[in-house]
């Protein structure tokens, strides 16, 4: 019988990945920042428009914004604690799914140790079990 386990995915931290996070995180703020623009742009132009309740559709915009606007605070904070790992360090990635052969005469304890798979640069360096 197989049975479905939860293996951490973990990276280990380098000048290269440290830098490609680093862009990854400034893209997702730009982003965030990009969409602040644009439903402030959408609000303005929706409030010529007297068919909608004016209150209303500023609170849904408000809203909106805000939730982004935490968004981008939260991103902060990941760069700043990017900047304060150091190399050789590992931070856990995600998560992956694998199939596991339950037997009878198997122990259990051992299948349901926690297992790690530990990425370097994009090339598994080891496997813990």
């Amino acid at each position: 019988m197989n049975i479905i386990k939860k293996v951490v995915i973990k990276q280990v931290i380098t000048d290269k990945s440290k830098a490609a996070l680093k862009e990854k995180f400034m893209k997702h703020k730009m982003r965030l920042e990009q969409e602040c623009q644009q439903l402030l742009f959408e609000q303005r132009k929706l409030q010529n428009k007297k068919s909608l309740s004016k209150q209303e559709f500023q609170d849904r915009f408000q809203q909106e914004i805000k939730n982004r606007k935490e968004k981008i605070k939260l991103v902060e904070f990941k760069i700043e604690q990017l900047e304060m790992l150091e190399i050789g360090s590992e931070i856990v990635e995600g998560e992956v799914e694998a199939l596991v052969e339950v037997k009878v005469g198997t122990h259990w304890n051992e299948i349901m140790e926690q297992t790690a798979i530990i990425i370097k640069d994009g090339v598994v360096v080891r496997i813990d079990n």
